[in-house]
């Protein structure tokens, strides 16, 4: 893997989604076994209700977190294009508690097997430390 500044990858490079649907803000780090992105939960995100980021952005959030894994791999490490992909299976999700508008999330996801363009991951969802979701989930592209 190439080492560089995460931080100052603009994260729509590594991304198919676009404003308003993008779940994620900045890249913190990544290598050939996962990647740890952040969050900063709005007001105007589009899975805020009732100022907590509900279920379904919390799944986006983990996929999207995958999906930016396999946009640097295709970017800086293939030298290729990035690709758009889906959620192809969601299991053992735990949701602790709603991530609150204004709090950074931290979302890690490790790999735990690569078959072709298929990813099979565990996410984890922390914010100051504590984890609020996790689960595994089936991401192809």
């Amino acid at each position: 893997m190439i080492t560089m500044d995460f931080q100052k990858i603009d994260i729509l490079s590594l991304l198919p989604q676009r404003p308003p649907f993008v779940m994620v803000d900045t890249l913190l780090h990544v290598d050939e076994a996962g990647i740890t992105t952040a969050l900063r939960v709005g007001a105007d995100n589009l899975f805020v209700e009732d100022g907590h980021l509900t279920e379904p952005g919390i799944i986006e959030n983990m996929a999207q977190t995958g999906a930016a894994r396999m946009g640097y791999i295709n970017l800086y490490v293939n030298h290729g294009k990035v690709v758009l992909g889906f959620i192809g299976e969601v299991k053992r999700l735990a949701i602790h508690r709603l991530p609150r508008v204004g709090e950074c999330v931290e979302t890690t996801v490790e790999v735990r097997s690569e078959v072709l363009s298929t990813l099979l991951v565990q996410a984890t969802m922390r914010t100051c430390g504590e984890v609020v979701a996790e689960g595994s989930m089936k991401i192809c592209s």
